[in-house]
C-alpha cells in the first residue's frame, strides 16, 4: 500500500521521483509559489544557468547572483524570490518569510547600493506552471514527491540540493539520492 504525501500547497517543495525523464524537470526541487483551483506555480531552485543577473541583464549592476531555470514557461522573463519585502514592495509572501516578486527597479537600486544581498534574492529564468488538475494528476501518476521547506533552503548548494532532500525525506526513495542525473557518465 503506497504511503499518503502531504499535499502540494504552496510553500511546500516538490521533488522529482528519481526516474522522472523529463528534459525539464530532471532531478528538480521545486518550490511551490502558488496552489489553487486556477492551477500551479512554481520555481526550480537547483537548475542555475551559469550566468549571473547582471550578465543577462544589460542595466543590472554587477550583482553576485546567479539566474535559475525556473521553469519552461515564459523562460525569457525574469522573475524572482526573496526575503526581503521592505526592501523590494509590492511582494506576495508564498510561506515564512519567503516572498514572491516585487519592484523591479527598487532590486536594481537596492542591489546597486548594496541594501539587497545575493544571499537574499534569487532570480529565474521562467517558472514551473500546471493547469487546473494537471499537477494533482501528475502526483497520481508518481512524479512528484512533496515536502515542507526546509529552514536555510536558498542557502543549500544547489549541485547537491535534490539528492540532500530525498535523503532527509526517509522515504522509500532515499536509497536514490546518490543516483547521477544520467547513469551513463557514472
Amino acid at each position: 500500500m503506497k504511503s499518503r504525501q502531504p499535499l502540494p500547497v504552496k510553500g511546500r517543495i516538490l521533488l522529482s521521483e528519481p526516474f522522472l525523464n523529463d528534459s525539464y524537470f530532471k532531478q528538480s526541487v521545486i518550490l511551490l509559489a502558488e496552489y489553487n483551483d486556477t492551477g500551479s506555480m512554481g520555481f526550480i531552485l537547483n537548475k542555475p544557468v551559469g550566468y549571473n543577473i547582471h550578465e543577462l541583464v544589460n542595466d543590472f549592476p554587477e550583482f553576485d547572483a546567479p539566474v535559475y531555470f525556473g521553469g519552461p514557461v515564459e523562460s525569457n522573463s525574469l522573475f524572482f524570490i526573496h526575503t526581503q519585502p521592505d526592501l523590494i514592495g509590492y511582494s506576495f509572501e508564498i510561506e515564512d518569510g519567503i516572498f514572491y516578486g516585487g519592484h523591479y527597479e527598487k532590486v536594481r537600486q537596492n542591489a546597486a547600493l548594496g541594501l539587497l544581498k545575493p544571499e537574499q534574492i534569487r532570480f529565474f529564468a521562467g517558472y514551473s506552471g500546471w493547469e487546473t488538475g494537471q499537477l494533482d494528476f501528475e502526483m497520481e501518476e508518481d512524479s512528484w514527491l512533496v515536502f515542507d521547506r526546509p529552514g536555510g533552503l536558498l542557502n543549500m548548494k544547489p549541485e547537491t540540493l535534490w539528492g540532500e532532500l530525498l535523503k532527509q525525506s526517509h522515504s522509500e526513495m532515499a536509497i536514490w539520492a546518490n543516483f547521477p542525473e544520467d547513469p551513463r557518465l557514472n
